[in-house]
């Protein structure tokens, strides 16, 4: 069975998403890549066998990755992608299949198809949406040195009981701290 892993990449120490038009994410943006790190995500989503991302995070994605400079662009490009939206019809990004029925039941059919990982991209809803069905295995957080005191929290009240054991933790000289964790099966 595939390993399903949510990575967030920008929380903050007041355990709130960068979200766009925030002063959260105007201090993350453009944000240096460290060098380390970079090489860290690189390895594993290309390695993916599949990303799976809610509709804003693929817009946000497909309108920003295809056919740029950027470091993840050459393979998320080439990765199968299946995004989750109801009111999305029609994808722009190559390799991207659309899904709008039962996202849980969807996620169990997707893992089942391997023994490689897939990798979760958000939004918070379909990360929500995942924990809340104990189908994510691990949360790979990136914990900025912030505090951001406006945006959303990736936990609000569900799942109301998660525990999950630590690791790995990886400071990074910009400050960030890559936190893994696993969900104990």
């Amino acid at each position: 069975m595939r390993t399903l892993i949510a990575w967030v990449f920008f929380y903050s120490l007041d355990g709130l998403l960068a979200e766009e038009g925030t002063g959260f994410w105007d201090a993350r943006f453009p944000l240096p890549f460290e060098p380390d790190h970079l090489q860290e995500q690189i390895d594993l989503y290309s390695s993916a066998d599949l990303h799976l991302m809610g509709r804003s995070a693929y817009e946000g994605m497909s309108a920003n990755l295809p056919g740029s400079d950027h470091p993840f662009s050459a393979f998320m490009d080439a990765a199968p992608k299946v995004v989750f939206s109801r009111t999305l019809r029609e994808p722009s990004w190559a390799n991207t299949t659309v899904v709008s029925g039962d996202t849980a039941e969807e996620v169990r059919r997707l893992r089942e198809g391997g023994d490689g990982h897939v990798i979760v991209w958000g939004g918070v809803r379909l990360w929500r949406s995942l924990l809340e069905e104990d189908l994510i295995d691990e949360l790979h957080v990136d914990l900025h040195p912030y505090v951001a005191g406006e945006g959303t929290r990736l936990f609000d009240g569900d799942p109301a009981n998660y525990a999950l054991e630590l690791v790995a933790s990886t400071p990074y000289a910009n400050g960030t701290v890559q936190l893994h964790y696993r969900r104990p099966r």
